[in-house]
């Protein structure tokens, strides 16, 4: 027994880390590709992190498949933009100094 369960560890060690793709072929060979759009309806390819803005909110969500199909899967909330706007908005230097006239 102790050596079935080595045998399975290391079968499942050797396996190797790439992630698999997700393309179906049909029966008659033709490819259909799976793939997520964004907001804009442009192409985000399985695996890919983009920053999604529903509903006044941001948050991190990646592309994945659920039960066959193509969804986003929050990862967390906020994004590495929207947690920099912030301090775009306040101004860099003092302009209270600065001639309007000029």
């Amino acid at each position: 027994m102790l050596r079935a369960g080595i045998i399975l560890i290391t079968c499942l060690c050797t396996v190797p880390l790439v992630p698999v793709a997700a393309d179906v072929v049909t029966p008659n060979g033709t490819t259909i590709p799976c793939y997520c759009t964004d907001s804009t309806g442009g192409r985000v390819e399985l695996g890919d992190k983009i920053c999604l803005h529903v509903d006044g909110r941001s948050f991190t969500a990646q592309c994945q498949m659920s039960l066959n199909v193509p969804m986003w899967r929050e990862l967390h909330e906020g994004c590495v933009s929207s947690r920099l706007l912030p301090e775009l908005l306040k101004p860099s230097i003092d302009t209270r100094l600065i001639d309007p006239e000029v």
